[in-house]
């Protein structure tokens, strides 16, 4: 078959012009440049079916360089994935599943969401760790396979991909294999024009295997990707490309980057390819068939052969059975002991009890393990000497640790967390918002949740992160008040299946509040937890985690001078507004004449609560270097000050 290896990827090129032309957007540079390199790992070495796209140990092929979707679209296609012939044709428009960029879960086969540059390398990575993992668990005749990421030089710029390699290279992961798209070229121009990196020094560095070829050569590719398969550390084949390659105007040039073809460059192309008698989209029948028979599908049948005892248990590896039951028993330990602690160490404890229970459950930290509360008597690390370790030391990585989390969750067979400072949730933000775009239910440990940090002072007292994460789509925040909240949050986070869960946690201690609830009533995002009187009151005030117990001890003093409230805990927004209307109604269209809400953080997003006449009391400024009881004194987050300002108020309204 090798002897067609450029007509097989001249079908891929040809697709990727026509359907650039017709939509007169997209990205020719990547497609046309490695789609030699593609074609020799879909014909020669990748495991896949396109029959049974979720096979827990198919290869993983992931394009980091997301913008070259067309090369993907054009693989998937060809090799008899569920992407039809109009989604092709369609690219890029309202009714393709065909995106701009690959999105995970629009077609069968597309591994991730891809197009922020280097997000996909660390999937691959995060991947490559799942695979370990469940190999060290299962054996070689169960889980034995390559992860493959396509990456170009802005994957390779971007800083996560220092990040994500390091920690790969120090883990050994042998099999993981980066093809580097090597032109030379980004949307700029030249890369001399941003770097003078030593690609090959630097990756030998991380502790890789470096091989450099002719990405047009199909005996060096093919050598290459030998070589990978025998390798005892990742791999990155530098694949010396030609960016926009028989676009002969644009060849190893900037131009080729993005940008739909005029009709004359696309005649001129088809001329060189051997394509000119076809009409548009036409491709030779004959080549077509050569795709459509790779595909061997006696690996996949003598692997459910070998496994078939396994494979149910394989399949349903990472299911929490019985997750309520635990969660009963950690309640009734919490309602026993009513124990007075940082969130961050009640959510420890009960990553304890889950650890012991499901090894599937594996999570780790961004180098600040004692503080995040992420390890336990039952963490196991995992390293190159045990693969089958549960706890992850990521390094002050925080931003390949979610992507490597997403590739974790994308993998399969494996449920994972991580933590680090809620105040270092910006390094990772990028991550965490691809993980609610592709619906993954990683758990996300965000300790150290405001200026209760005290005095390390402002550069680590979150502000405005609060309100930048639960104003993002698909991602569930959570803001416990004590060691009951957290246990609640940690029982709905488990059994949410199509999104992250954001848990941010206190280090200071807070008290057990004691509330008398039989059920998880948390469940509903928002809960009446103090009340004077439920029909009627004067005033209202919302709170979330530890300003809870300074909401509730306000309503206490504010009832000795003759006022009905009622305190509202709001344990996770997005939560609270799924719930029907007429639950929202009773916790917000109350008949108080004064609503407040108190928050160690920004104001945005609370009028959802208080209206536009409430009163918000929290943060206005950074924080202050101070201990934690006299910033809140200083700041106004205070009993007195709460009760003062609501006097003043319910004083002007008479």
């Amino acid at each position: 078959m090798s002897h067609h290896y450029e007509k097989m990827a001249n079908c891929i090129r040809s697709l990727t012009v026509d359907a650039i032309f017709k939509a007169q957007s997209g990205h020719l540079g990547l497609p046309l440049g490695m789609a030699d390199v593609a074609t020799v790992l879909a014909t020669k070495f990748l495991k896949f079916n396109p029959t049974d796209p979720n096979w827990i140990d198919r290869d993983r092929f992931v394009l980091s360089a997301g913008h070259g979707s067309m090369l993907l679209y054009s693989l998937l296609y060809l090799l008899g994935y569920d992407i039809s012939f109009d989604d092709i044709v369609n690219f890029r428009q309202l009714d393709s599943k065909a995106h701009g960029h690959p999105e995970y879960g629009a077609i069968p086969g597309i591994e991730n969401t891809s197009g922020p540059l280097g997000q996909g390398l660390a999937n691959a990575v995060g991947m490559a760790i799942a695979e370990r993992k469940l190999n060290s668990q299962f054996g070689n005749e169960t889980i034995n396979h390559f992860t493959y990421t396509i990456v170009g030089d802005g994957c390779l710029m971007e800083g996560i991909s220092h990040e994500a390699c390091s920690l790969a290279g120090h883990l050994k992961l042998n099999k993981l294999v980066v093809l580097f798209d090597d032109n030379g070229i980004s949307i700029d121009g030249s890369t001399d024009l941003t770097i003078s990196d030593d690609m090959t020094q630097r990756f030998l560095s991380y502790n890789w295997n470096v091989i450099e070829i002719n990405g047009h050569d199909y005996t060096q590719i093919e050598d290459a990707l030998t070589k990978s398969r025998n390798s005892d550390k990742p791999t990155i084949i530098r694949c010396k490309t030609i960016i926009g390659k028989f676009l002969k105007d644009r060849e190893a040039t900037s131009k080729a980057h993005g940008g739909p073809p005029s009709a004359d460059e696309v005649k001129n192309f088809k001329k060189l390819i051997e394509y000119d008698t076809l009409k548009p989209f036409e491709l030779d029948e004959n080549i077509v068939s050569l795709w459509n028979n790779i595909y061997d599908s006696s690996k996949y049948g003598a692997w459910y052969k070998n496994n078939e005892n396994q494979i149910d248990k394989v399949v349903n590896y990472s299911c929490l059975t019985d997750i309520d039951d635990l969660i009963m028993e950690i309640k009734s330990d919490i309602l026993e002991k009513k124990p007075t602690q940082g969130t961050r160490e009640s959510s420890g404890k009960i990553i304890e009890k889950i650890m012991e229970k499901y090894p599937c459950f594996i999570g780790g930290s961004a180098d600040l393990t004692t503080s995040n509360n992420t390890a336990n008597n039952h963490s196991i690390t995992f390293n190159k000497e045990n693969y089958n370790g549960n706890y992850i030391y990521y390094g002050i990585r925080e931003h390949a640790m979610v992507a490597c989390m997403n590739g974790i969750a994308l993998h399969g067979g494996l449920r994972t967390y991580g933590g680090t400072f809620f105040i270092f949730s910006d390094y990772c933000k990028p991550s965490i918002r691809l993980a609610a775009l592709m619906k993954l239910p990683i758990i996300l440990i965000m300790t150290h949740d405001s200026i209760g940090v005290g005095e390390d002072g402002p550069t680590h007292q979150p502000i405005e992160q609060l309100a930048s994460f639960r104003a993002m789509p698909n991602l569930y925040v959570f803001r416990p008040a004590d060691a009951m909240e957290v246990c609640e949050s940690y029982q709905i986070a488990l059994k949410i299946n199509d999104a992250p869960s954001m848990l941010v946690l206190s280090r200071q201690k807070l008290q057990y509040l004691n509330f008398e609830k039989t059920e998880n009533i948390a469940n509903k995002g928002a809960y009446e937890c103090y009340s004077t009187d439920i029909d009627i009151s004067d005033i209202t005030i919302f709170a979330s985690g530890s300003e809870l117990k300074i909401a509730i001890d306000s309503a206490q003093e504010l009832e000795k001078l003759n006022y009905k409230v009622r305190v509202i805990s709001v344990l996770c927004d997005r939560l609270f507004f799924e719930q029907d209307q007429s639950y929202c109604d009773f916790i917000i269209k109350d008949n108080s004449q004064l609503k407040i809400a108190i928050e160690a953080g920004s104001s945005l997003g609370w009028h959802r609560f208080i209206g536009i006449d409430g009163i918000f009391i929290g943060m206005k400024t950074f924080g202050e270097s101070a201990p934690c009881n006299v910033l809140y004194e200083y700041f106004g987050i205070s009993v007195g000050n709460i009760v003062n300002i609501c006097c003043e108020r319910m004083d002007d309204n008479k």
